[in-house]
């Protein structure tokens, strides 16, 4: 992000309003390879290449905010590795990371990993410092320390069925596992900051939050959160595209002040039920509109959005969720076009 948007944003949060409104969409590996042209094997293994997709993005759209911008990843393989997860990596297909966790009893022979030496984060957070100078070159800097939410990474580790049964079955044993992958985000969120002092932000992302009713959201998820979100950055930003119904009044309680939320509610709903505490950024349907709908559909979707929405003040206008896959430029411009037309 630009040291403009950068105050933007930060004004945003404020609840500063900003005219025009502002846009910004979260970009990973499901839509940057095939956008700029490249198999998904070759933007993870390419710091070249990641590199130049990511710069592309921002050259084709400077008035967009992209985040957290120059996302450096894995996939879904990214925390899970230093778990010691076997990473599977197929051409141009999604990676998986397979369960490491099988029993209840592996939980008690988890250790701590260490986000400096294990796993992908090493590659992840030396790509980060090999391309620092071009990104800062292109008038951009590297915002945000990155992860995913526990919960997020607990299902992968043991499985989200097997996680969700845990819970109900074996609650200490789940709290045991929380409190471990807690422990591994809070040193690896420290160390992106230490080793990047552009870094002022922070951005987890974790689903599994909204398969969780409200009781089990406030044992398993909310104690985990609020304490990962207790740091004196300036952009706390929570992705859930699940949903997030019978969460997310408790997430300004928890620290976090920007939110991309799904389309399970309305924005106009989540400012409603957040109290005017919130940010929202969101939330037209990212797949049946922004990447399969026409220009006309997205002009009236944009359009709807904002006339529910007259203040706009807790509003970053965005998709539901990151940007999908097969988002195309044509697409793009439409929505850009009918947020400036509104």
């Amino acid at each position: 992000m630009t040291d403009k948007q950068w105050s933007d944003l930060t004004g945003i949060v404020r609840f500063e309003k900003r005219k025009p409104l502002s846009i910004g969409f979260i970009i990973d590996s499901p839509w940057l390879p095939k956008w700029y042209g490249i198999n998904i094997i070759d933007y993870f293994t390419s710091d070249n290449l990641w590199l130049k997709a990511n710069l592309k993005a921002i050259e084709t759209y400077p008035g967009v905010m992209f985040l957290p911008g120059f996302w450096s990843e894995y996939g879904m393989c990214t925390e899970p590795s230093a778990f010691g997860a076997k990473c599977i990596f197929w051409k141009n297909e999604f990676p998986f990371a397979e369960k490491t966790i099988h029993a209840s009893d592996d939980i008690l022979k988890l250790r701590l990993p260490n986000p400096a030496t294990d796993g992908l984060l090493p590659f992840m957070l030396n790509r980060l410092v090999n391309s620092r100078q071009d990104i800062e070159k292109a008038g951009h800097k590297i915002r945000f320390s990155v992860s995913r939410g526990p919960l997020n990474i607990a299902s992968f580790l043991m499985g989200t069925t097997e996680l969700m049964i845990a819970m109900m079955m074996e609650p200490e044993m789940v709290h045991r596992l929380l409190r471990i992958i807690t422990d591994f985000i809070k040193a690896w969120h420290k160390l992106q900051r230490e080793t990047i002092d552009s870094i002022d932000g922070i951005m987890m992302l974790d689903d599994i939050v909204g398969f969780l009713g409200e009781q089990e959201f406030l044992e398993f998820g909310y104690p985990y959160l609020k304490e990962l979100y207790d740091e004196k950055v300036s952009v706390k930003l929570f992705h859930n595209d699940a949903d997030c119904t019978q969460s997310v009044k408790y997430y300004p309680e928890l620290g976090i002040n920007l939110f991309n939320p799904g389309t399970h509610m309305t924005v106009r709903d989540l400012i409603r039920v957040t109290e005017n505490k919130l940010i929202i950024l969101g939330n037209i349907p990212p797949r049946d509109i922004l990447a399969s709908g026409t220009r006309d559909e997205i002009h009236k979707s944009v359009a709807s959005l904002l006339a529910e929405n007259p203040d706009r003040t807790c509003l970053i206008l965005s998709c539901g969720g990151g940007m999908p896959p097969d988002v195309t430029n044509e697409n793009i411009e439409a929505f850009i076009a009918a947020a400036e037309k509104t």
